[in-house]
């Protein structure tokens, strides 16, 4: 099966036609125009595939129809789930671009080969994205991703070389 990316939650319904409230985590919010269907998941539930028949926004939320949810009392019922898409539906790379889920658990190496430790969080900044580095029994690394610190990141053998900069350790 193709992996799955996390792009938002379901935090309330929307008015009494059977729209959610979803908050994003994705920086295009505009992508969801894209999707015609997303796949709901939730703690011991089974997952959902649903068909989205009306997707607008307002303020920070996406505010999504889904087809055959047509009241309140069931889009409440939706309330918490994870929305998911299959990657093929994800937006495509740029060079140089990574999706989040391929950077967590990446070991991260300095230029002479030390081993710093491993992604453990990302920090999204508007600017530039932080990688949270960890290494057991030492203080986090924060890596900013950017070119001068960044110098290679192999997707493939989740390896990623850097640059530590004076003053990021």
């Amino acid at each position: 099966m193709s992996r799955l990316f996390l792009i938002g939650k379901i935090v309330n319904t929307q008015g009494i036609k059977g729209e959610v409230r979803i908050t994003p985590f994705t920086f295009d919010i505009k992508r969801f125009d894209l999707l015609d269907e997303v796949i709901l998941k939730k703690e011991k539930f089974e997952d959902k595939i649903i068909l989205i028949e009306k997707v607008r926004y307002h303020k920070q939320f996406v505010i999504i129809k889904f087809k055959n949810i047509d009241d309140m009392n069931t889009a409440e019922t939706l309330k918490n789930y994870e929305i998911f898409i299959t990657e093929d539906k994800a937006i495509p790379l740029e060079e140089n671009e990574y999706y989040h889920v391929d950077l967590y658990d990446m070991e991260v190496y300095a230029e002479d080969n030390e081993f710093l430790g491993t992604i453990q969080k990302i920090i999204e900044t508007g600017a530039n994205d932080v990688y949270v580095i960890q290494k057991e029994g030492e203080k986090d690394l924060l890596i900013p991703a950017i070119r001068q610190c960044v110098l290679n990141v192999d997707v493939e053998n989740k390896k990623m070389l850097i640059h530590l900069m004076e003053g990021l350790r």
